[in-house]
């Protein structure tokens, strides 16, 4: 539910901001551990020209959270670092279901919009600095 929210609006912004459905591929994961894996994969395609890795970790009662989380943030940076194109963290890291539906929701928080919205600037940012540009 919070994730495919997140990715509906994300998507709606993209649209609005002129990508056409066909250049919008959404790709899923068994769960946000495996996002980093799968970012590099894809980016290793050629064939984006930007990756919102979107997911929703909620802490429970164990460590589990900060392991999934940490695993999370700490290997989509890595990965950013190591590809050629943007990839933006999309994933919710809260304390509790209320919190991830809050931000996940296009009438509040909206945090799909707001990842895509990152993805936007970025890929801005990567073409008019890219490599056939002057420094």
């Amino acid at each position: 539910m919070v994730t495919g929210q997140l990715e509906r609006s994300a998507r709606e912004r993209l649209l609005e901001a002129g990508l056409g459905t066909e250049s919008i591929t959404a790709l899923y994961v068994p769960g946000a551990w495996d996002l980093p894996q799968a970012a590099m994969t894809i980016a290793d395609t050629d064939r984006y020209d930007v990756i919102i890795a979107i997911g929703c970790v909620i802490r429970g009662e164990t460590a589990h959270f900060d392991y999934v989380a940490g695993h999370a943030s700490d290997g989509l940076g890595r990965v950013a670092l190591k590809v050629g194109i943007p990839i933006v963290f999309g994933v919710l890291t809260t304390d509790d279901a209320d919190q991830a539906i809050a931000r996940a929701d296009p009438n509040g928080a909206n945090k799909g919009a707001e990842f895509a919205e990152a993805a936007l600037e970025m890929i801005t940012l990567y073409e008019s600095h890219g490599d056939d540009q002057e420094s």
